[in-house]
């Protein structure tokens, strides 16, 4: 199991424009991921409902996870766009 623990980057933390823009990730890596507080149980990265019910605030850390095929790939993208709080998709992703 891959997993990558990274602290948001986003001042606002995981919600609305950043957890769109991290679901969209989520979904183009092709690889199922999921994310955690740091304390909490997983959820689905591909889901925006459940992306938002985590309430993950900036600074707070947070864990992704995959078992699939090209997980540590998908890790590394999702967890920079995580940490840098990037407003919009790289073109890498």
């Amino acid at each position: 199991m891959a997993e990558r623990r990274v602290n948001v980057g986003w001042a606002e933390g995981l919600h609305a424009r950043p957890a769109s823009i991290f679901v969209r990730a989520a979904t183009a890596s092709g690889v199922p991921v999921t994310i955690a507080k740091a304390d909490g149980n997983p959820v689905n990265a591909a889901s925006m409902l459940a992306v938002l019910g985590l309430g993950a605030q900036g600074g707070e850390e947070v864990v992704l996870t995959s078992d699939a095929e090209g997980a540590e790939a998908a890790l590394d993208r999702l967890a920079k766009l995580v940490a840098e709080g990037l407003d919009e998709l790289p073109e890498t992703v």
